[in-house]
Protein backbone atom coordinates (compact mmCIF):
# COMPACT_ATOMS: atom_id res chain seq x y z
CA UNK A 1 0.00 0.00 0.00
CA UNK A 2 1.44 3.27 -0.60
CA UNK A 3 2.11 5.47 2.32
CA UNK A 4 2.44 9.09 2.43
CA UNK A 5 4.60 10.72 5.28
CA UNK A 6 2.81 12.43 7.23
CA UNK A 7 3.24 15.27 10.39
CA UNK A 8 0.43 15.26 12.75
CA UNK A 9 3.54 16.49 15.58
CA UNK A 10 3.45 19.99 17.33
CA UNK A 11 6.49 21.02 16.11
CA UNK A 12 8.01 20.80 13.45
CA UNK A 13 4.50 20.80 11.24
CA UNK A 14 3.52 20.17 7.94
CA UNK A 15 5.05 22.60 5.29
CA UNK A 16 3.16 25.43 3.58
CA UNK A 17 3.87 24.53 -0.67
CA UNK A 18 4.14 28.55 -0.92
CA UNK A 19 6.72 28.88 1.88
CA UNK A 20 8.40 25.61 0.45
CA UNK A 21 8.81 27.07 -3.55
CA UNK A 22 9.79 30.78 -1.62
CA UNK A 23 12.41 29.63 0.60
CA UNK A 24 13.86 27.56 -2.51
CA UNK A 25 14.02 30.58 -4.72
CA UNK A 26 15.39 33.29 -2.12
CA UNK A 27 19.31 33.82 -2.16
CA UNK A 28 19.51 37.33 -1.84
CA UNK A 29 22.73 38.38 0.68
CA UNK A 30 21.47 39.45 3.66
CA UNK A 31 23.28 43.34 3.83
CA UNK A 32 20.97 44.30 0.47
CA UNK A 33 18.49 46.74 -0.55
CA UNK A 34 16.30 43.20 -0.95
CA UNK A 35 16.90 41.63 1.98
CA UNK A 36 15.95 44.27 3.74
CA UNK A 37 13.07 45.65 2.13
CA UNK A 38 11.92 41.62 2.61
CA UNK A 39 12.46 42.06 6.43
CA UNK A 40 10.70 44.79 7.11
CA UNK A 41 7.71 43.92 5.40
CA UNK A 42 8.38 40.72 7.92
CA UNK A 43 8.62 42.89 10.78
CA UNK A 44 5.18 44.61 9.55
CA UNK A 45 3.44 41.62 8.71
CA UNK A 46 4.76 39.99 11.92
CA UNK A 47 3.33 43.03 14.58
CA UNK A 48 -0.67 42.36 12.67
CA UNK A 49 -0.10 38.42 13.44
CA UNK A 50 0.93 38.79 17.02
CA UNK A 51 -2.13 41.81 17.20
CA UNK A 52 0.33 44.86 18.80
CA UNK A 53 1.71 47.87 18.99
CA UNK A 54 4.83 46.76 20.50
CA UNK A 55 8.44 46.40 18.88
CA UNK A 56 8.52 43.04 17.36
CA UNK A 57 12.02 40.69 16.40
CA UNK A 58 12.56 37.86 14.85
CA UNK A 59 16.10 35.80 15.64
CA UNK A 60 17.59 33.26 14.17
CA UNK A 61 17.40 30.35 16.54
CA UNK A 62 14.61 28.02 17.88
CA UNK A 63 11.96 29.24 20.50
CA UNK A 64 14.05 28.44 23.57
CA UNK A 65 16.75 30.82 22.40
CA UNK A 66 13.93 33.80 22.61
CA UNK A 67 13.16 32.17 25.81
CA UNK A 68 16.54 32.41 27.37
CA UNK A 69 17.09 35.78 25.98
CA UNK A 70 13.83 36.45 27.87
CA UNK A 71 15.60 35.37 31.61
CA UNK A 72 18.92 36.67 30.42
CA UNK A 73 18.14 40.29 29.44
CA UNK A 74 15.47 40.96 31.83
CA UNK A 75 17.13 39.73 35.14
CA UNK A 76 20.73 40.00 37.11
CA UNK A 77 21.73 37.37 39.20
CA UNK A 78 19.85 37.05 42.62
CA UNK A 79 16.73 38.34 41.20
CA UNK A 80 13.50 36.54 42.06
CA UNK A 81 11.18 35.35 39.53
CA UNK A 82 8.14 33.48 39.75
CA UNK A 83 7.91 30.10 37.04
CA UNK A 84 4.35 28.39 36.67
CA UNK A 85 4.68 25.19 35.40
CA UNK A 86 2.70 22.14 34.46
CA UNK A 87 4.99 20.26 32.05
CA UNK A 88 8.28 19.84 30.16
CA UNK A 89 8.32 23.15 28.81
CA UNK A 90 7.49 24.85 32.41
CA UNK A 91 10.50 23.41 33.72
CA UNK A 92 12.42 24.60 31.19
CA UNK A 93 11.69 27.87 32.42
CA UNK A 94 12.66 26.81 35.89
CA UNK A 95 16.17 25.44 34.35
CA UNK A 96 17.02 28.90 32.45
CA UNK A 97 16.13 31.01 35.58
CA UNK A 98 18.29 28.62 37.68
CA UNK A 99 21.23 28.93 34.66
CA UNK A 100 21.08 32.30 35.01
CA UNK A 101 21.15 32.68 39.18
CA UNK A 102 17.89 33.82 39.81
CA UNK A 103 16.10 33.31 42.67
CA UNK A 104 13.72 30.78 41.67
CA UNK A 105 10.40 30.58 42.59
CA UNK A 106 7.33 27.85 41.47
CA UNK A 107 3.64 27.32 40.92
CA UNK A 108 3.55 23.86 39.88
CA UNK A 109 0.27 21.59 38.60
CA UNK A 110 0.61 17.88 38.17
CA UNK A 111 1.44 16.89 34.39
CA UNK A 112 -2.11 17.55 32.41
CA UNK A 113 -3.45 19.83 34.57
CA UNK A 114 -3.54 23.63 34.43
CA UNK A 115 -2.42 26.53 37.18
CA UNK A 116 -4.56 27.16 40.24
CA UNK A 117 -5.07 31.05 40.29
CA UNK A 118 -4.86 31.44 43.92
CA UNK A 119 -1.59 29.80 44.06
CA UNK A 120 0.02 32.30 41.40
CA UNK A 121 -1.68 35.44 43.58
CA UNK A 122 -0.19 33.53 46.81
CA UNK A 123 3.31 33.37 45.38
CA UNK A 124 3.38 36.86 43.74
CA UNK A 125 5.16 39.44 45.74
CA UNK A 126 6.84 43.15 45.25
CA UNK A 127 10.06 41.32 44.99
CA UNK A 128 8.90 39.15 41.95
CA UNK A 129 11.06 40.21 39.17
CA UNK A 130 9.61 38.69 36.47
CA UNK A 131 7.10 35.67 36.06
CA UNK A 132 7.48 32.77 33.35
CA UNK A 133 4.52 31.00 31.93
CA UNK A 134 3.31 28.68 29.05
CA UNK A 135 0.18 29.47 26.89
CA UNK A 136 -0.04 25.84 25.96
CA UNK A 137 1.90 23.14 27.81
CA UNK A 138 2.55 21.37 24.84
CA UNK A 139 4.00 18.52 26.54
CA UNK A 140 0.28 17.88 28.07
CA UNK A 141 -1.41 19.61 25.75
CA UNK A 142 -2.79 21.43 28.71
CA UNK A 143 -4.14 25.50 27.97
CA UNK A 144 -2.97 28.14 30.93
CA UNK A 145 -5.61 30.93 30.94
CA UNK A 146 -3.19 33.83 30.13
CA UNK A 147 -5.87 36.66 30.47
CA UNK A 148 -6.22 35.34 34.20
CA UNK A 149 -2.60 35.32 35.17
CA UNK A 150 -2.01 38.68 33.52
CA UNK A 151 -4.64 40.63 35.59
CA UNK A 152 -2.91 38.91 38.89
CA UNK A 153 0.72 39.76 37.54
CA UNK A 154 -0.17 43.74 36.67
CA UNK A 155 -0.90 44.13 40.06
CA UNK A 156 2.26 44.56 40.76
CA UNK A 157 3.84 47.26 38.63
CA UNK A 158 7.18 46.29 38.82
CA UNK A 159 6.90 42.25 37.72
CA UNK A 160 6.95 41.77 33.87
CA UNK A 161 5.46 38.73 32.82
CA UNK A 162 7.08 36.63 29.42
CA UNK A 163 4.76 34.10 27.60
CA UNK A 164 6.33 31.51 25.73
CA UNK A 165 3.18 31.16 22.99
CA UNK A 166 5.36 28.86 20.64
CA UNK A 167 2.26 26.78 20.69
CA UNK A 168 -0.02 29.35 21.56
CA UNK A 169 0.02 31.74 18.65
CA UNK A 170 -2.05 30.15 15.52
CA UNK A 171 -4.36 28.30 17.97
CA UNK A 172 -5.46 30.65 20.86
CA UNK A 173 -6.72 34.11 21.07
CA UNK A 174 -4.18 36.38 23.11
CA UNK A 175 -4.36 40.17 23.49
CA UNK A 176 -0.86 40.98 24.07
CA UNK A 177 -1.11 44.83 24.50
CA UNK A 178 -4.75 45.19 26.18
CA UNK A 179 -4.00 41.99 28.73
CA UNK A 180 0.02 43.60 29.42
CA UNK A 181 2.10 40.89 28.13
CA UNK A 182 5.69 42.23 28.52
CA UNK A 183 7.46 39.48 26.24
CA UNK A 184 5.37 36.94 24.14
CA UNK A 185 7.28 34.31 21.82
CA UNK A 186 6.70 32.35 18.68
CA UNK A 187 8.45 29.81 16.79
CA UNK A 188 8.51 29.69 13.02
CA UNK A 189 7.44 25.44 12.43
CA UNK A 190 4.76 25.61 14.66
CA UNK A 191 1.44 27.39 13.06
CA UNK A 192 3.17 29.52 10.67
CA UNK A 193 4.03 26.64 8.42
CA UNK A 194 7.50 27.09 8.12
CA UNK A 195 10.74 24.94 9.10
CA UNK A 196 12.39 25.43 12.62
CA UNK A 197 15.05 28.03 12.86
CA UNK A 198 13.10 31.27 13.74
CA UNK A 199 12.20 32.79 16.86
CA UNK A 200 9.89 35.91 16.97
CA UNK A 201 8.19 38.37 19.59
CA UNK A 202 7.27 41.31 21.26
CA UNK A 203 9.04 43.14 23.45
CA UNK A 204 7.10 45.80 25.84
CA UNK A 205 8.55 49.31 26.71
CA UNK A 206 8.54 47.99 30.22
CA UNK A 207 10.92 45.16 28.92
CA UNK A 208 13.24 47.70 27.39
CA UNK A 209 13.33 49.85 30.76
CA UNK A 210 14.36 46.85 32.48
CA UNK A 211 17.13 45.99 30.00
CA UNK A 212 18.71 49.03 30.56
CA UNK A 213 19.50 47.96 34.50
CA UNK A 214 20.25 44.17 34.01
CA UNK A 215 23.47 42.08 34.87
CA UNK A 216 22.71 38.89 33.30
CA UNK A 217 25.58 38.05 30.53
CA UNK A 218 24.12 37.81 27.19
CA UNK A 219 25.85 38.47 23.52
CA UNK A 220 24.33 37.04 20.80
CA UNK A 221 20.89 37.27 22.48
CA UNK A 222 21.21 40.74 23.50
CA UNK A 223 17.85 42.28 22.37
CA UNK A 224 18.71 45.42 22.55
CA UNK A 225 21.72 44.92 19.59
CA UNK A 226 18.50 43.29 17.71
CA UNK A 227 15.91 46.60 18.81
CA UNK A 228 18.38 48.93 17.07
CA UNK A 229 19.59 46.44 13.97
CA UNK A 230 15.20 46.36 13.12
CA UNK A 231 15.26 50.22 13.01
CA UNK A 232 17.38 50.02 9.99
CA UNK A 233 15.92 46.82 8.68
CA UNK A 234 18.40 44.74 9.53
CA UNK A 235 19.82 41.95 11.86
CA UNK A 236 22.39 42.33 14.11
CA UNK A 237 23.80 38.98 13.10
CA UNK A 238 23.76 36.84 10.14
CA UNK A 239 19.75 35.62 9.45
CA UNK A 240 18.41 32.65 8.28
CA UNK A 241 17.74 34.28 4.80
CA UNK A 242 15.38 31.84 2.92
CA UNK A 243 13.30 31.60 6.12
CA UNK A 244 12.71 34.83 6.49
CA UNK A 245 10.87 34.40 2.43
CA UNK A 246 9.13 31.43 4.04
CA UNK A 247 7.82 33.40 6.61
CA UNK A 248 6.76 36.32 3.93
CA UNK A 249 4.97 33.61 2.13
CA UNK A 250 3.09 32.32 5.42
CA UNK A 251 1.96 35.82 6.24
CA UNK A 252 0.74 36.62 2.31
CA UNK A 253 -1.20 33.01 3.11
CA UNK A 254 -2.74 33.59 6.11
CA UNK A 255 -3.80 36.95 5.19
CA UNK A 256 -5.79 34.80 2.18
CA UNK A 257 -7.45 33.21 4.97
CA UNK A 258 -8.83 36.59 6.45
CA UNK A 259 -9.95 38.07 2.70
CA UNK A 260 -6.60 40.04 2.36
CA UNK A 261 -6.43 41.38 6.24
CA UNK A 262 -3.74 39.32 7.93
CA UNK A 263 -5.44 39.67 11.61
CA UNK A 264 -8.70 38.13 10.51
CA UNK A 265 -6.68 35.17 9.13
CA UNK A 266 -4.83 34.82 12.48
CA UNK A 267 -8.21 34.83 13.92
CA UNK A 268 -8.76 32.17 11.21
CA UNK A 269 -6.23 30.17 11.64
CA UNK A 270 -7.23 30.09 15.46
CA UNK A 271 -10.57 29.09 14.66
CA UNK A 272 -9.27 26.48 12.27
CA UNK A 273 -6.93 25.11 15.21
CA UNK A 274 -10.04 24.71 17.42
CA UNK A 275 -12.38 23.25 15.29
CA UNK A 276 -9.48 20.19 14.43
CA UNK A 277 -9.08 19.72 18.36
CA UNK A 278 -12.62 19.87 19.12
CA UNK A 279 -12.95 17.18 16.49
CA UNK A 280 -10.18 14.94 17.20
CA UNK A 281 -11.20 15.22 21.44
CA UNK A 282 -14.55 14.02 20.25
CA UNK A 283 -13.10 11.18 18.46
CA UNK A 284 -10.46 9.76 20.60
CA UNK A 285 -13.73 9.80 23.32
CA UNK A 286 -15.95 7.79 21.19
CA UNK A 287 -12.97 5.35 20.53
CA UNK A 288 -13.34 4.90 24.74
CA UNK A 289 -9.71 6.99 25.03
CA UNK A 290 -9.55 9.30 27.80
CA UNK A 291 -7.66 12.71 27.38
CA UNK A 292 -4.73 13.44 29.18
CA UNK A 293 -5.94 16.96 29.98
CA UNK A 294 -9.41 16.85 29.88
CA UNK A 295 -10.44 19.72 31.86
CA UNK A 296 -8.02 22.70 30.11
CA UNK A 297 -7.32 21.23 26.76
CA UNK A 298 -5.57 23.28 24.44
CA UNK A 299 -6.77 24.22 20.60
CA UNK A 300 -2.46 23.30 19.01
CA UNK A 301 -2.45 19.78 20.13
CA UNK A 302 -4.53 16.57 21.82
CA UNK A 303 -2.79 14.86 24.28
CA UNK A 304 -4.51 11.71 24.55
CA UNK A 305 -3.64 8.59 27.21
CA UNK A 306 -2.12 5.56 26.02
CA UNK A 307 -4.96 2.57 26.92
CA UNK A 308 -4.90 0.51 30.15
CA UNK A 309 -2.17 -1.83 29.54
CA UNK A 310 -1.04 -0.82 26.32
CA UNK A 311 1.95 1.42 25.35
CA UNK A 312 2.28 4.54 23.64
CA UNK A 313 5.33 3.93 22.08
CA UNK A 314 4.24 0.88 20.37
CA UNK A 315 1.04 3.09 19.33
CA UNK A 316 3.48 6.07 17.63
CA UNK A 317 5.06 3.22 15.93
CA UNK A 318 2.12 1.72 14.29
CA UNK A 319 1.13 4.80 12.80
CA UNK A 320 4.39 5.50 11.50
CA UNK A 321 4.86 2.05 10.07
CA UNK A 322 1.23 1.54 8.72
CA UNK A 323 0.50 4.85 7.80
CA UNK A 324 3.39 6.59 7.59
CA UNK A 325 1.96 9.38 10.31
CA UNK A 326 4.06 10.58 12.70
CA UNK A 327 2.36 11.60 15.89
CA UNK A 328 3.85 12.71 19.03
CA UNK A 329 5.23 10.42 22.26
CA UNK A 330 5.07 11.61 25.38
CA UNK A 331 7.98 13.32 26.60
CA UNK A 332 10.58 12.18 29.09
CA UNK A 333 8.99 10.51 31.97
CA UNK A 334 5.79 10.45 30.16
CA UNK A 335 7.08 8.62 27.24
CA UNK A 336 4.84 5.38 26.70
CA UNK A 337 2.05 7.02 28.65
CA UNK A 338 0.88 9.45 26.36
CA UNK A 339 0.72 10.32 22.46
CA UNK A 340 -0.11 13.87 20.71
CA UNK A 341 -1.87 14.59 17.67
CA UNK A 342 -1.29 18.26 16.72
CA UNK A 343 -3.71 20.70 14.66
CA UNK A 344 -1.38 23.30 14.62
CA UNK A 345 -0.92 24.90 11.32
CA UNK A 346 -1.59 23.70 7.59
CA UNK A 347 -4.17 20.66 9.01
CA UNK A 348 -7.40 20.85 8.36
CA UNK A 349 -10.90 18.80 8.17
CA UNK A 350 -9.34 15.66 5.88
CA UNK A 351 -6.41 15.79 8.22
CA UNK A 352 -8.16 15.15 11.17
CA UNK A 353 -10.71 12.65 9.57
CA UNK A 354 -7.74 10.65 8.38
CA UNK A 355 -5.55 10.49 11.48
CA UNK A 356 -8.55 9.53 13.00
CA UNK A 357 -9.65 7.00 10.93
CA UNK A 358 -5.99 5.70 11.44
CA UNK A 359 -5.98 5.84 15.04
CA UNK A 360 -9.47 3.19 15.04
CA UNK A 361 -7.28 0.78 12.76
CA UNK A 362 -3.80 1.18 15.48
CA UNK A 363 -6.27 0.94 18.69
CA UNK A 364 -7.91 -1.96 17.59
CA UNK A 365 -4.16 -3.62 16.46
CA UNK A 366 -1.98 -2.42 19.44
CA UNK A 367 -5.13 -3.43 22.11
CA UNK A 368 -6.57 -6.02 20.70
CA UNK A 369 -10.12 -4.86 21.65
CA UNK A 370 -12.92 -4.34 18.91
CA UNK A 371 -13.20 -0.92 17.31
CA UNK A 372 -16.60 -0.14 15.52
CA UNK A 373 -14.97 1.35 12.54
CA UNK A 374 -15.94 4.70 11.45
CA UNK A 375 -17.09 5.40 14.96
CA UNK A 376 -14.20 8.73 15.58
CA UNK A 377 -14.90 9.41 12.20
CA UNK A 378 -18.68 10.01 12.48
CA UNK A 379 -17.95 11.68 16.06
CA UNK A 380 -15.62 14.41 14.25
CA UNK A 381 -18.27 14.60 11.94
CA UNK A 382 -21.09 15.47 13.87
CA UNK A 383 -19.00 18.05 16.02
CA UNK A 384 -17.86 19.34 11.99
CA UNK A 385 -21.34 19.85 11.12
CA UNK A 386 -22.05 21.56 14.36
CA UNK A 387 -19.62 24.23 14.80
CA UNK A 388 -18.51 25.35 11.19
Amino acid sequence: MLKKDRLFTPGPTPLLPAAQTAMAAYGSHHRTSEFRALFAGVLADLKQFIGTRNDVLVLSSSGTGFMEASVSNLTSPGDRVLVLTAGKFGERWASLAKAFGCALDTVTAPYGETISLEEVRRKLTPETRCVYVQATESSTGARHDVQAIAKLVRTLPDTLLVVDAITGFGTTRLDIDAWGIDIIIGGSQKALMIPPGLAYGAVSERAWQRMETTKCPRYYFDLRKERKSAAKSETAYTPATSLFAGLAAAFDYVRQMGNGNLAAGRDALVANAELCAAMTRAGVQALGLKLFSPACPAAALTAVAAPPGADSTTICKKFRDQFGAVVANGQAEMKGQLFRIAHLGYYDYLDTVGVLAALEHVIAETTGTAVEFGSAVRAAQEVYSKIR
